[in-house]
């Protein structure tokens, strides 16, 4: 089974290093946005990699707790004629993209292929009472508050860790892992 995460800000930096500390030792990813000062708040990175590009940091972290992890990213601007070619080797893909079209192209794009997707939707405002998840389809699950999206509310690292967090055990379940 081989995990895909579109995007490694605080979603999908936090899903990676979850599913690492988990025992996944083989993941994709990409994303083309530097890491900025605002980002520490909620996203696996540290003061001293500001301005590195989060994808090949991301990997260069999840070395840190895995030496022996093979994870292959890209520094990549996603958009409709290159992200299935992209995930194409990929079982699961999540999305953690910050804006809506993008969060729409990605579902438009791989959800035909029979893919599954773990998805987020609302992980603003501080509020964590309303997480939940939504299995929407055979193959598309989605999970936060579906109300306070990031546009209109601030991020927090606990709310956004939550949903990672949920995200990434969904991904476990899904993909075999999980130990009965």
């Amino acid at each position: 089974m081989k995990i895909g995460i579109a995007g490694c800000g605080g979603i999908g930096s936090n899903v990676a290093c979850h599913l690492v500390r988990a025992g996944v030792d083989y993941l994709k990813f990409g994303d083309f946005d530097k890491i900025e000062e605002s980002n520490l708040n909620r996203q696996f990175f540290f003061k001293n990699q500001i301005g590195s590009y989060k994808s090949e940091t991301l990997s260069k972290n999840l070395l840190a707790i895995n030496p022996n992890g093979k994870f292959d990213y890209e520094v990549i601007k996603f958009d409709r004629d290159n992200i299935k070619e992209f995930f194409s080797d990929c079982d699961i893909v999540v999305e953690a993209f910050d804006k809506r079209e993008n969060k729409a192209m990605l579902i438009e794009e791989i959800l035909p292929l029979g893919k599954i997707i773990i998805s987020a939707s609302g992980i603003g405002h501080w509020d964590i009472g309303n997480i939940k998840v939504k299995n929407i389809g055979k193959n598309l699950i989605v999970v936060g508050d579906f109300e306070k999206d990031t546009d209109d509310y601030k991020t927090y690292s606990h709310k956004v860790g939550i949903v990672a967090a949920m995200m990434a055990g969904i991904v476990l379940e899904k993909g075999g892992y999980c130990e009965k």
